[in-house]
């Protein structure tokens, strides 16, 4: 599949991978710092952001639309950084094509399996009546009803879209994620470890990486490292831009 991105900058290439519900967008912030130094490609995972929609939805087929970017762009080796879903991803493209990956970072996911825990967003995304409503506060409105924060509810509103007669519309796939929602949650597993240096970044507030996660993560990335970013929970890089910009910096040299 023929995904959508955002190229920008100059220097060796990074690629990052959004988390469920997100986009390239999400990066945006992140990307004004990083492409100062590195040649960057955001990018859309199928059924979400602008790009293509399908029935098909499963890590090996991200990682394998990552690697058609690549081939596509030229790229025969790229730094990959993922956050959440996006971090399963470019750890599946380190099982399936390690020799194309320089460094990863992924952010806020362990190698695990994780248990379904987006029910109440599914069904608040469902509730919103796209063939009605006339506003984005028309949909805020009912999404409160399931979602009480507010910065979540505008995260997960950024993927109503309109279409060409202005109608509204979900840029994600909302049906097929709501049908296959537990893929998100699947392991990554190997039968080999994966040798690239790898650094697991997480939020310090957040319950994605936990101790009982680090024999895992040693075991398949044996060549990884752990820290975890102060006063920031599973949207990192959301709550502290600053402080994930350093640490990537660092990592990357």
């Amino acid at each position: 599949m023929k995904l959508n991105f955002k190229k920008s900058g100059q220097g060796d290439v990074l690629i990052i991978l959004h988390g469920l519900f997100g986009s390239a967008d999400n990066w945006f912030s992140i990307a004004r710092e990083l492409e100062k130094h590195f040649t960057l490609y955001l990018v859309d995972q199928r059924n979400h952001g602008d790009s293509p929609h399908s029935d098909e939805w499963n890590y090996e087929l991200m990682a394998n639309d990552i690697k058609e970017l690549m081939d596509n762009e030229g790229i025969s080796k790229a730094h990959l950084m993922g956050h959440s879903m996006g971090g399963k991803t470019v750890m599946k493209f380190a099982t399936l094509f390690p020799e194309m990956i320089d460094q990863l970072i992924v952010a806020d996911i362990a190698p695990r399996y994780y248990p379904v825990h987006h029910g109440r967003i599914l069904e608040g995304l469902n509730a919103i009546p796209l063939d009605t409503i006339q506003s984005r506060k028309e949909a805020d409105d009912v999404l409160a009803a399931f979602i009480k924060i507010p910065g979540i509810r505008q995260f997960l509103l950024k993927s109503l879209g309109r279409d060409d007669a202005g109608k509204f519309i979900w840029k994600i796939n909302l049906s097929v994620i709501t049908e296959q929602i537990e893929i998100v949650g699947e392991a990554i597993t190997s039968d080999k470890p994966i040798e690239i240096r790898t650094l697991f970044m997480g939020g310090a507030n957040s319950d994605y990486i936990l101790d009982s996660d680090k024999e895992e993560i040693a075991t398949l990335f044996p060549n990884s490292s752990i820290i975890f970013i102060k006063d920031a929970g599973h949207w990192l890089h959301a709550e502290q831009p600053k402080a994930v910009i350093e640490t990537v910096m660092a990592f990357l040299g």
